[in-house]
C-alpha cells in the first residue's frame, strides 16, 4: 500500500466516523429525556413480605389497613376484617407498578395534576412502623377524551413519589382500588341465617307477624291467622330465606349515633339446628339499614362473635322481603264475582 492510498483511506474514516458521531447526536436529541425511566419499576426496593400496614389519605378521609397473624383489618373500623384478597391484590399493583412516562414538574403542575394536597397519598410500612414506601397518587390519565371522567375507565394515572416532588410519572394502572372508604375494603361475608324454623317481626308501631314450620319441608303456619288467612307459601319461603343470603355493605364508625337502633324493627329468627337470633333494624342509610344482632344456641361461629360486636350496614335490598307487613305474607283471595 503506497503512502497515497493510505492518505485517502485516512481521510475516508474520518469522514465515516464524523457523520457516525453526527447521526447519534441526532437520535439522542430525538429521544425523550425520560428514555433511561420508562419501563422501570417505580418502587424497586419495596419487598411484598415486609408490608405490614397500608394507610391511604384522602383529602377528607383516612383509612389504615393493618396486617394482624394471617388476616387484614380496618383501624378505624374497630379492627374489623377486611378482604384480604384486595389487600394483596393492591400491595402487589404497587410493587408491580412501572414507570410508563415520567416529565418534570413544577408547583402550577402539581395542582393542576392533583399531585398536591388535594391528592391521595399512600403510605405502605413495615411491622416496626417504619415507612417503606409513599405515593401521591393524581389524577386519572385518558388517551382520548372521555364525557365523564368519573365514570369512564381510566387508562392509567398521574404519580408522584415524595422523593422525586420534581418528577411526575405516569403509570398504566388506574389505581381504582386507592380509596378511603371502608365499604371499598370490608370483608362483605355476613352471619347467615340458615334453615329457619320460626321468625318473628315486629316493627316499632307494635305491628309485625310470626310465621312457623316444624321441619324443613313442611308448611308455614302463621299464628294468630284470622278465619280465611293462609299464608303465602312463596312468600314465607322469601321471608326466612333471604336471611341466608345477607351480605354487607358496609361497619358503622364506632361513635356513629343516629342509627334508628334505639327504636328498631326487631326480627326473631330460630333455626332447625337450634340457633336463635335477634336482629334490630335501624334506620335507611341511602340504599343500606343499620343492624346490630345476637346469636346464641349450639354450633358457636366465630364469624357471628365478630360480628355481634359492630353495627353493620345492609343492603336494604337484602332485607326487603323478610320485612314486609303482615297483609304482605297473605294469599290474595280469589274474585269469585262473575
Amino acid at each position: 500500500m503506497n503512502a497515497r492510498i493510505a492518505a485517502i483511506l485516512v481521510v475516508l474514516l474520518v469522514v465515516l466516523g464524523g457523520g457516525a458521531l453526527l447521526y447519534y447526536q441526532q437520535e439522542s436529541a430525538r429521544r425523550p429525556a425520560n428514555v433511561q425511566t420508562l419501563g422501570r419499576t417505580l418502587l424497586p426496593d419495596l419487598r411484598i413480605a415486609d408490608v405490614a400496614q397500608v394507610r391511604i389519605i384522602e383529602p377528607k378521609a383516612t383509612l389504615t389497613l393493618d396486617r394482624q397473624a394471617e388476616r387484614w383489618v380496618i383501624e378505624e373500623r374497630g379492627g374489623f376484617p377486611a378482604d384480604l384478597g384486595k389487600v394483596r391484590e393492591f400491595v402487589l399493583m404497587l410493587a408491580s407498578l412501572k414507570v410508563g412516562q415520567s416529565e418534570p414538574i413544577g408547583e402550577k403542575d402539581r395542582a393542576r395534576l392533583n399531585l398536591d394536597a388535594s391528592g391521595t397519598r399512600v403510605e405502605l410500612a413495615s411491622a416496626d412502623g417504619k415507612t417503606l414506601a409513599a405515593l401521591t397518587l393524581g389524577k386519572k390519565y385518558y388517551k382520548g377524551e372521555v364525557e365523564n371522567p368519573g365514570k369512564a375507565p381510566a387508562d392509567g394515572r398521574f404519580v408522584a413519589s415524595p422523593g422525586e416532588d420534581k418528577q411526575v410519572f405516569l403509570v398504566s394502572d388506574p389505581l381504582a382500588q386507592a380509596s378511603a372508604a371502608s365499604a371499598d375494603w370490608i370483608d362483605r361475608t355476613a352471619f347467615k341465617v340458615e334453615k329457619v324454623k320460626s321468625l318473628e317481626v315486629r316493627y316499632p308501631d307494635g305491628s309485625g307477624y310470626r310465621i312457623s314450620r316444624s321441619g324443613d319441608n313442611t308448611d308455614w303456619q302463621l299464628e294468630g291467622a284470622r278465619p280465611g288467612e293462609k299464608v303465602d307459601v312463596f312468600r314465607a319461603n322469601a321471608a326466612s330465606y333471604s336471611l341466608s343470603l345477607l351480605e354487607l355493605a358496609d361497619v358503622a364508625p364506632k361513635e356513629v349515633r343516629d342509627t334508628g337502633l334505639a327504636n328498631p324493627t326487631v326480627v326473631n329468627a330460630t333455626t332447625l339446628a337450634g340457633r336463635a337470633y335477634d336482629m334490630k333494624i335501624g334506620k335507611l342509610e341511602g340504599d343500606n339499614y343499620y343492624l346490630s344482632f345476637k346469636s346464641s344456641g349450639a354450633e358457636e361461629k366465630p364469624l357471628e362473635i365478630l360480628q355481634s360486636q359492630y353495627i353493620l350496614l345492609v343492603p336494604k335490598s337484602k332485607l326487603e322481603d323478610t320485612l314486609k307487613k303482615r297483609a304482605e305474607l297473605l294469599e290474595k283471595k280469589q274474585d269469585t264475582k262473575k
